[in-house]
């Protein structure tokens, strides 16, 4: 008997996407359904181009089309991407973006700005658009970590009169940061409502277009930034970096815990433990846990939250921040390695709060 599309289809429905805990025909994950004799073609639609299952997502449909429909087909699986979104489409405001991510810490120090930049490389070499937000109006430190320390963003007039800011682009990832507005040696000494105005222009009078992750690198601690982003944006969810050992832990705790509180309620993503090890170039199989060892996991156990991943402590890391070249662009090392996974995660996470939480909302905080 010749293969119907209805025989690939139904075969298809008893393959699960392991995240979501669905079948793929009913997620409407598969598309172009082509067959011509033995040769069966169709685009299984991944919820993100960084998903680390994808492989065994195309084995686990071609064994279903051979189990259930014939064994002698000839299987081509195509795979795309479509990053899920959980706005609501009354949202005005960043209309053209899917997904936007806090990224916080409760203490300085910890690589929180490392972590971002990496994590946004990741994405946008995964095949994602991504835009990043310096919201670190005191301490920015993302033109120096993409190298873009003497850019100076265009401002264009839109036709209804309004004045746009035109992101600076690095590496395929757009950027915004109060760094490319004044100057580097001069201290920025606003009082919050300032900061936070500066925030608010950032989100608002910035051209971001389409874009599927915009990253928010939020300064250090629990402050009017972080209510401010969470009032006048509809935050998907948040990641908190730490180190492990006990001091970082401590503050990291009320990072995660501001989230949590009933009246701002932001899902929590899941925790990067970064300088989780020391690994030396020359010994790259040892491991030297000099800030102490587990903290981040026990802390994302303790909490019920996803654990992200572990970043090394390695000079590499470093080296690369101050040259302006994110280490993930340094394909095959042990800690572009390390940034990888944690980009696949992050995704991985997303995707599952796209498809099992509520819609993403504005905070309103009632005095």
């Amino acid at each position: 008997m010749a293969i119907t599309q209805e025989d690939v289809l139904k075969a298809l429905s008893y393959v699960e996407e392991p995240d979501l805990g669905k079948d793929l025909v009913t997620l409407n994950m598969i598309e172009d359904v082509q067959i011509n004799g033995l040769d069966v073609a169709f685009t299984v639609i991944l919820t993100t181009p960084a998903c680390p299952l994808k492989d065994l997502i195309r084995n686990a449909c071609i064994r279903a089309i051979h189990t259930m429909v014939d064994k002698d087909a000839n299987v081509t699986v195509n795979m795309t991407s479509r990053v899920t979104s959980a706005r609501q489409d009354n949202q005005a405001l960043l209309k053209g973006v899917k997904n936007i991510i806090a990224v916080a810490s409760g203490k300085g120090g910890v690589g929180k700005s490392t972590v971002t930049s990496n994590l946004a490389v990741a994405l946008a070499q995964s095949g994602a658009k991504v835009g990043l937000v310096d919201a670190d109006i005191s301490g920015p430190s993302v033109p120096t970590m993409f190298g873009v320390e003497d850019a100076r963003p265009a401002v264009y007039r839109m036709p209804d009169g309004r004045n746009l800011i035109e992101p600076i682009e690095k590496y395929g990832i757009k950027l915004m940061s109060i760094g490319f507005l004044a100057p580097a040696e001069s201290a920025v000494v606003w009082r919050g409502p300032m900061a936070s105005s500066a925030l608010k222009q950032f989100i608002t009078e910035v051209d971001w277009g389409e874009l599927d992750y915009l990253l928010i690198d939020l300064p250090p601690g629990t402050s009017d930034i972080h209510l401010t982003l969470v009032q006048t944006v509809p935050v998907t969810g948040a990641i908190i970096v730490t180190t492990p050992q006990k001091v970082a832990i401590a503050d990291a705790v009320k990072g995660l815990q501001m989230f949590r509180q009933p009246q701002i309620n932001v899902p929590i993503l899941g925790l990067v433990e970064n300088m989780a090890y020391f690994t030396p170039a020359e010994l790259p199989e040892n491991k030297y846990y000099i800030f102490g060892q587990g903290g981040g996991r026990d802390l994302a156990e303790r909490y019920g939250v996803p654990f992200i991943g572990e970043v090394p402590l390695v000079q590499s890391i470093r080296e690369s921040g101050d040259q302006g070249t994110p280490q993930i662009l340094q394909e095959g090392s042990p800690a572009s390695q390390a940034f990888e996974q944690v980009a696949q995660e992050v995704a991985r996470q997303v995707s599952v709060r796209n498809a099992s939480l509520g819609k993403t909302k504005v905070v309103e905080i009632k005095a």
